[in-house]
């Protein structure tokens, strides 16, 4: 382990974002959306996924709705009775998911990167005050 991140595991220093994506000041996807989605897919059902994240049928139709239209994009299909009853993501709710994953990935090493490129020299001085 390289110097800086042994003295940043030590202090436990480290720096924190949340990521999310808006469109006119309205948010269209982030973590909740994406917790959402991942429940959606796994019940195959929107009252079951918002039941399992603590919200009403409601909010979690609300959450869905808005990011369909500020994606001009369908994402979940709706079965109402017989065999298929339920609801199942699209693929492009499937790509939006994985690209968002892949963003948020990227986007904490790179803030990751200029923590370390900014606080290096105050690490350092914590370490010498050891």
């Amino acid at each position: 382990m390289d110097p800086i991140n042994k003295i940043l595991s030590e202090k436990k220093l480290k720096a924190k974002c949340k990521i999310w994506i808006e469109a006119d000041n309205n948010v269209v996807f982030g973590g909740g959306r994406l917790a959402l989605f991942q429940a959606i897919e796994e019940y195959g059902s929107i009252n079951q996924a918002a039941a399992k994240l603590g919200m009403s049928y409601r909010a979690a139709w609300g959450k869905i709705t808005a990011t369909e239209k500020h994606l001009g994009l369908k994402l979940v299909d709706k079965h109402a009775g017989g065999l298929r009853s339920g609801s199942e993501l699209t693929a492009e709710a499937k790509i939006i998911m994985e690209s968002y994953k892949q963003f948020k990935r990227e986007s904490i090493i790179a803030v990751d990167q200029l923590f370390y490129k900014y606080f290096e020299d105050i690490c350092r001085q914590i370490k010498a005050k050891k």
